[in-house]
């Protein structure tokens, strides 16, 4: 089977259209590629501790997560935001079922090097795939919060876009990142233009200067693991451009693809 995980950042879900959900099941029904969906919700979560008057912090696109933290990252990720996406297919007349990282132990975790400054931000270790296949054999679409588990019941806030890149490591899947932008953008001649496909090299270079900055970062970065780890295809696209996700899976010229060096011709 061919699975396909598509990441849908926090800052883009709570607009994306009926039409993207509606591209989600044609994948599914199509019988070519099953979707596995990986969200975040950082907006979301940034703004009740802004209501409740506590701290956030970010480094490097991470933030900082202490026990009262992780609390309410869990309560957004695996509550509010999860089920969410799954009304929302469900509205678009598919199936679909949502489950966090900690259920079933699906992201077995462990704390990052930088545990000391960035606190319960974990990198995930394993991916329970028996979990995931048991879903999409009952028909189901998977809906995953990225919130970790490690070995002796600690919780960890993993990055969305690590965590998809986690999943389809372990599943040999495809890899797209949806935004609301058309791809990675640069800035020439005074006019921002899209790049077609970035190479491992180049977007590491355009990360040192600070083309790609923020949110961003633990988006390429992931990608670029990813590759070095089998995935075939990484690429970021526009989840509000209609059939994007369509035209992407069929392999149109659509957003930004990233590849390794020696892939490009």
């Amino acid at each position: 089977m061919n699975y396909l995980v598509i990441k849908c950042g926090g800052s883009v879900l709570e607009n994306l259209p009926r039409s993207f959900y509606q591209d989600v099941i044609s994948i599914q029904q199509s019988g070519k590629w099953m979707p596995i969906i990986v969200h975040g919700g950082g907006p979301l979560i940034t703004g009740l501790l802004t209501n409740l008057n506590i701290e956030t912090e970010f480094i490097n696109g991470l933030r900082v997560t202490n026990t009262e933290v992780l609390d309410i990252v869990e309560m957004v990720l695996s509550g509010s935001v999860n089920k969410q996406v799954v009304r929302n297919i469900i509205e678009a007349e598919g199936n679909a079922y949502g489950i966090s990282g900690v259920d079933g132990s699906l992201l077995k975790a462990r704390p990052t090097p930088a545990a000391e400054i960035l606190g319960f931000v974990g990198e995930v270790v394993e991916v329970n795939n028996d979990v995931i296949e048991g879903i999409v054999n009952q028909g189901y679409i998977p809906v995953i919060s990225p919130i970790g588990i490690g070995a002796d019941g600690q919780r960890y806030n993993i990055n969305g876009d690590i965590a998809a890149s986690a999943i389809a490591k372990s599943l040999g899947a495809n890899l797209c990142f949806i935004s609301d932008i058309p791809g990675i953008l640069i800035e020439k001649n005074g006019k921002k233009i899209k790049l077609d496909k970035v190479s491992k090299a180049t977007a590491e270079e355009l990360i040192n200067n600070q083309t790609i900055y923020g949110g961003m970062i633990p988006k390429v970065n992931a990608a670029i693991d990813g590759l070095t780890h089998k995935i075939p295809v990484v690429g970021i696209i526009d989840g509000f451009e209609k059939h994007s996700l369509v035209d992407y899976v069929d392999g149109k010229n659509i957003g930004t693809k990233i590849v390794l060096e020696e892939e490009i011709a």
